[in-house]
């Protein structure tokens, strides 16, 4: 397995890296654990998202906010503090076999043991959060929902005091599969709310539910720790010899024709 500290992107180029990923694992190639960050932050949208009817486009545009589609699925997420990763292996290799809640169990355990690590006291959901509760009629949690990724927990995912802190989302292909994560690390995730296609009043409810939804780790890792930091509490949690590469050397692993991704 190869642990790669990547750099810091846009939206579009690391959608377009995972995509490559997950190529690669399609054709054989080992597992990769990818960590990056988003520059500029910006806006990932699951793969079956309709940007057009989830992002308020001209806003978007409007405030040079990016976004790209991701091979995966999910709901929509902005990336700002955050640690990201993506896990890409054949399914005929022992860590990309199993079932989807096998292979979720798998990489959300090495992401919930590194945390551990760190002295975060997470864990792997198992409940629902605030915003899936049905107050207000439930109108607003089904609005609330169909966008963002974190206001809602799946069990596989990891939750800090009962809300969610890491989102993730797996696509499963014939021959590979790709899981792809965001661990929050501070409040910038709430800025989705502006960037929705929705009415004021709904904007400033949505950012009120995410709060009560998703919460961060940045009390115990700091506003901006450095990916190695990360890399380092993952490693004691990975298959015995595990290669470590950074930044532009990692990009040998990557397909040469990716994937093409929707952006903006």
């Amino acid at each position: 397995m190869i642990l790669w500290i990547d750099g810091a992107h846009s939206p579009a180029d690391q959608m377009a890296r995972d995509a490559a990923l997950l190529a690669a694992a399609e054709r054989g190639a080992a597992p990769v654990l990818r960590l990056f960050r988003f520059r500029p932050p910006g806006i990932t949208l699951g793969y079956a998202q309709d940007p057009a009817r989830v992002l308020d486009l001209a806003r978007c545009a409007a405030a040079g906010v990016p976004w790209a589609v991701r091979p995966t699925g999910g709901r929509a997420i902005f990336h700002a503090e955050e640690w990201t990763y993506a896990f890409a292996a054949p399914r005929a290799d022992p860590l990309g076999a199993g079932t989807l809640a096998e292979c979720y169990a798998r990489v959300s355990g090495w992401i919930a043991g590194s945390l551990a690590r760190l002295g975060v006291p997470a864990r792997l959901a198992g409940g629902r959060t605030v915003a899936e509760r049905p107050e207000d009629g439930g109108h607003a949690a089904r609005a609330l929902r169909q966008g963002p990724c974190f206001a809602s927990t799946a069990r596989h995912e990891i939750v800090l005091a009962g809300r969610k802190l890491v989102g993730s989302a797996q696509r499963r292909t014939a021959r590979a599969v790709l899981q792809q994560g965001s661990v929050l690390l501070g409040d910038g995730h709430l800025a989705l709310a502006d960037c929705l296609a929705l009415a004021p009043d709904a904007r400033a409810r949505t950012r009120r539910m995410l709060e009560a939804a998703a919460t961060h780790a940045g009390p115990w890792l700091g506003a901006d720790p450095p990916l190695e930091r990360w890399a380092a509490a993952l490693l004691p949690g990975l298959p015995a010899g595990t290669v470590v590469v950074r930044d532009e050397a990692g990009e040998t692993l990557l397909a040469p024709e990716p994937a093409p991704a929707r952006f903006a």
